[in-house]
């Protein structure tokens, strides 16, 4: 567990969410909240985040969307811990299991969702220098295979739901051949720091038991203009409605 002085408190959403995090470990920044901003949910559905860290993308779901049932599933107990503080102290109720996706609960063995959303680690399991803390290395370096990630995220969907995933775009092969024939109607979102850049993320999203056609959507963009201001906000409009206002992502159909 983490003490109080090895915490920050963080705004999400223009404020809109106070975020307790770790100093020294995995902190969320962009990434969890275009993941929730893709999400297609209803009022009333069924959500399940895999690996929910702090609880920031299954919080800034539910601070769009109304009358949602929030699960989440954390292998690391601070974080399971952090996640359901983050819950009470924005006034959402979110249900966190501690455990691993080889072997979740069985009272999350016993459920099905609407919706499931994950933004597994990134870094492939000998990519790049490993962090110096334990928590942030757990976070961001994969010791469970993507196809193990998306084989726990199929089961657990109902017919018809929806798989949202954000992932590192270097990672893209590796992210679709961990999904299987369970699942399709895939569209793949490209999300690029500005125009003319490489996309450093993309969304992905399918659905369980439904059939449709591979879609490459068109980019993303997150920044206006070609270089990077010293000072100042140079986010587009899409990009600043989505991280301060707590818009949807609508995914071009």
């Amino acid at each position: 567990m983490f003490a109080e002085n090895e915490l920050t408190c963080d705004g999400f959403l223009g404020g809109r969410l106070r975020i307790w995090q770790p100093v020294a470990g995995y902190r969320a920044a962009m990434d969890p909240v275009l993941l929730a901003a893709a999400v297609p949910a209803r009022a009333g559905q069924s959500i399940l985040e895999l690996g929910c860290g702090a609880g920031v993308a299954s919080l800034c779901l539910g601070a769009r969307v109304a009358a949602l049932k929030l699960t989440g599933l954390e292998l690391q107990p601070g974080y399971a811990a952090l996640a359901r503080r983050n819950a009470e102290a924005n006034g959402q109720n979110v249900t966190v299991f501690e455990g691993d996706l080889d072997a979740p609960p069985p009272g999350l063995r016993a459920l099905s969702f609407d919706h499931v959303i994950a933004n597994p680690p990134y870094f492939a399991t000998r990519d790049g220098t490993p962090a110096a803390d334990a928590g942030r290395e757990r976070a961001q370096r994969e010791a469970t295979p993507l196809a193990t990630w998306m084989d726990a995220a199929t089961r657990r969907l109902c017919p018809g739901g929806h798989l949202t995933v954000i992932q590192a775009a270097e990672r893209l092969p590796d992210l679709i051949r961990a999904l299987d024939d369970r699942v399709g109607e895939m569209s793949v979102l490209p999300v690029a720091p500005r125009i003319g850049r490489p996309a450093g993320r993309v969304i992905l999203r399918a659905r369980k038991g439904v059939r449709g056609a591979f879609r490459l959507l068109p980019p993303f963009i997150l920044h206006e203009g070609a270089e990077h201001l010293r000072d100042g906000d140079d986010l587009t409009g899409a990009a600043r409605a989505i991280l301060r206002d707590g818009a949807g992502l609508e995914l071009p159909r």
